[in-house]
């Protein structure tokens, strides 16, 4: 029953926090100077055309853009909560569409790239804190720094020369050119396969990095404390005694990393998505921010904003069923 409630209070919490994280969201693409008509105009200047004042004021009123800031951003969350995100200015489509249409390969992305962050970084977190100032530890710790210090972008980079340089192939994007619009094959399935594993190093090399050094402190944290000591004295297996006791208690920053790791990765690491060609949201919230597509950059971070109050939920809820602690507090 607390276990409910407190699923409930959570999830009321998540909402209130969506509506704020909206209003604001939608404040900040509003500050920088001009709109979308303004730098469109700039852009027709530059190549020798021109629109009359007339013309502009009927396409701001068409656009909405002659409205007040209040008034926008309440009929643009009024649809939003109906599943409508507006029209984007720079493809003149449904940005829902347009989300849509990236979904599930960035789905495909996320989730996996998560599941490989955790089953490596884990088992590896464990191992460097079992045999610490080891051969292993230290090989551990080498790795982590540089999967933290390595950007995602150069890395990316690194690994397309590699495989164009070595292998004469280019790995580019999540399919090759020729199965672009192709129907769904046995073909195309293996060329996708193929070009996952690039992709997935990338985007899981900070985060599994960093999920290392994590596991590894909290565990060395948990095994220096007196339960630990007294259980070893009483002669508990040492497998049994850290298995069952001072992991669970490890594995509490681990468990609520996966909020914060979510969005991250469902955006793709917005610059070595731009660097892979891959179809992530990441790239597509850059154009919008620099075309000062307000609808669809809006529609981008209220995706990730919601996935991030999701992650969050879903890390306390697991949290609250693994650490009484947390679910009485």
């Amino acid at each position: 029953m607390k276990l409910f409630q407190y699923i409930i209070r959570r999830m009321s919490w998540g909402a209130l926090v969506l509506l704020f994280v909206s209003f604001f969201s939608f404040l900040v693409i509003q500050l920088p100077p001009g709109d979308y008509l303004t730098s469109y105009m700039a852009r027709l200047e530059k190549s020798g055309m021109s629109i009359d004042n007339a013309s502009m004021v009927a396409l701001r009123h068409s656009y909405g853009l002659d409205q007040p800031f209040l008034v926008q951003y309440g009929k643009w969350f009024c649809r939003f909560i109906q599943g409508d995100m507006g029209v984007s200015f720079l493809y003149t489509e449904k940005v829902k569409v347009i989300i849509l249409e990236r979904l599930p390969a960035t789905l495909l992305l996320s989730i996996t790239s998560l599941l490989v962050i955790y089953l490596i970084s884990i088992p590896i977190g464990i191992y460097a804190a079992r045999r610490q100032y080891s051969v292993g530890d230290f090989l551990a710790a080498f790795f982590g720094f540089i999967g933290m210090a390595v950007p995602g972008f150069l890395l990316a980079l690194i690994l397309m020369w590699i495989a164009y340089q070595g292998f004469g192939v280019s790995i580019g994007g999540l399919q090759s050119p020729q199965f672009m619009d192709q129907p769904m094959s046995w073909a195309k399935a293996i060329d996708f396969m193929k070009h996952l594993p690039i992709p997935i190093i990338v985007i899981t090399m900070s985060g599994t990095a960093a999920l290392i050094r994590t596991m590894r402190a909290t565990l060395l944290d948990e095994l220096g404390k007196q339960y630990v000591t007294t259980a070893r004295a009483k002669g508990l297996r040492e497998s049994k005694l850290i298995n069952k006791y001072p992991v669970r208690a490890a594995m509490n920053p681990i468990i609520s990393s996966g909020g914060w790791l979510l969005p991250e990765l469902f955006s793709g690491e917005t610059i070595a998505a731009i660097v892979l060609g891959l179809p992530t949201i990441g790239p597509l919230l850059y154009r919008a921010l620099l075309g000062e597509d307000m609808y669809l950059a809006a529609g981008c971070l209220m995706i990730l904003s919601l996935l991030t109050i999701i992650g969050m939920l879903i890390s306390d809820i697991i949290l609250a069923i693994t650490d009484p602690r947390i679910r009485l507090g």
